[in-house]
């Protein structure tokens, strides 16, 4: 026959070739792809259990159950705003350690966290996250800082033991009686906890004032067993490091002092005149505590954070090599005619590097639409549907519990209907450079 014949040897030892290489291909995409993706669709029609056919009423619980209405949102959220991040973060660092001498250390510690899956990111994160500053490092340095800008008081609560004091923590509290030089004043506080009294408290005691001063005790009004409220007394302890303000009749601010350990102050040279002594609100300033990152209304953009951390590194990488294929007579040229650095970076290097950010951009929308593990070890069970996206609602109606995998089903279809654009977007691209 024809050179172009069915039973043309030549023909038939290609098809043959063809199908030995080909074959177990397709078999496995067959048996673990196609199959499984067919099966999916079809079942996306029927009720939780499988038995009844219920139409499109799956996928319209997609877009009128909170908990996925939440997941659809959050996943527009994480479209719109890690590709974008993760590409101008590795686009920055490709370009700032181009020139540096150590800038294989540099891209080897950013590139790290690349070997370790994202569960393991994610617990990493959820333990520096934590509200607790001895346990989580990002709240611990937040604390270090408040604590030096603005220092926490002595105390966190406490209220007058006696009418002659009055006021409030949030106002702080002053002595009703006025006070001359050789006077003492007593401020006895009440409803402070055993454990809230500094742990160098003193017995309180009463400094003996001067001809020239006014001397006093702040101190825990309380002694077990009783006693007459207003006085010091064995077993009562004082408070120290409290601030003490001596006012002029005005209100002003003349003098302020830190008690001692056993709750007495001292102001000397006071001059003429009745004072009033108070007890600043500085005393009271609620104690510095973390930022509740894991909570409800910042644990999407928490898990953002250290998904960007983990993604920054591959966008680095694949940035530097587009970088390193440039022209380096076109970066001189532009130079020498005499563009600036960022006239240089804007109009030559940033278009010249399009497509292979066009690659990293397109390949981070593709894994945000499936972003899961990370989300499923940094969100606590309490915040997790707050944090929910399409694929971790998927495996949660599925596998977590709810056991509904009709819904569950028509989850995974719509994301396979959303991932599918994209990955047609990046196929053409691929066609189109070849």
């Amino acid at each position: 026959m024809s050179a172009g014949g069915i039973t043309d040897p030549q023909r038939l030892r290609r098809a043959a070739t063809t199908a030995v290489f080909l074959g177990p291909a397709v078999v496995l995409l067959g048996v673990w792809v196609v199959y499984p993706t067919l099966r999916t669709i079809v079942r996306s029609f029927f009720d939780r259990d499988g038995a009844t056919f219920v139409g499109l009423e799956n996928y319209e619980a997609i877009f009128t159950t909170d908990t996925l209405v939440t997941a659809l949102q959050n996943n527009a959220l994480w479209v719109a705003v890690v590709p974008a991040f993760i590409t101008a973060i590795g686009l920055i660092f490709a370009v700032l350690t181009e020139r540096i001498r150590w800038q294989v250390a540099f891209r080897t510690a950013v590139f790290m966290p690349m070997a370790i899956s994202l569960f393991a990111a994610g617990v990493i994160w959820r333990i520096m996250l934590d509200q607790d500053p001895e346990r989580g490092a990002v709240n611990a340095s937040i604390v270090a800082v408040k604590d030096a800008l603005a220092p926490a008081g002595v105390l966190e609560q406490g209220q007058a033991s006696t009418p002659q004091l009055e006021g409030s923590p949030e106002r702080g509290f002053v002595l009703r009686t006025p006070v001359r030089a050789g006077d003492q004043a007593l401020l006895g506080l009440t409803a402070i906890p055993p454990a809230q009294v500094p742990p160098d408290a003193e017995q309180a005691a009463t400094p003996r004032a001067g001809p020239q001063e006014i001397t006093g005790t702040v101190w825990r009004d309380f002694k077990p067993g009783g006693g007459e409220p207003g006085r010091v007394e064995p077993e009562e302890l004082g408070i120290p490091g409290a601030t003490v303000e001596l006012r002029d009749p005005g209100g002003g601010v003349t003098a302020t002092a830190t008690t001692e350990a056993d709750g007495g102050f001292r102001f000397d040279d006071v001059g003429g005149g009745t004072y009033r002594v108070a007890l600043a609100q500085e005393t009271f300033a609620t104690t510095n505590s973390g930022v509740s990152w894991l909570g409800p209304k910042l644990i999407t953009p928490s898990v953002m954070l250290a998904y960007i951390w983990v993604w920054a590194g591959f966008s680095m990488v694949i940035i530097a090599a587009g970088l390193s294929s440039i022209s380096r007579e076109v970066l001189e040229a532009a130079r020498t005619d005499g563009a600036t650095e960022g006239q240089v970076f804007r109009r030559v290097t940033a278009p010249m590097l399009a497509p292979v950010l066009s690659v990293v951009f397109i390949t981070m929308i593709i894994n945000v639409l499936k972003v899961f593990d990370i989300i499923l070890s940094v969100a606590p069970a309490s915040s997790q549907d707050d944090a929910n996206v399409i694929a971790l609602a998927m495996w949660r109606t599925s596998f977590g519990g709810v056991n509904d995998f009709g819904l569950g089903s028509a989850i995974a279809v719509f994301l396979l209907l959303l991932v599918l654009p994209v990955l047609a977007l990046n196929i053409r691209r691929f066609r189109r450079e070849v």
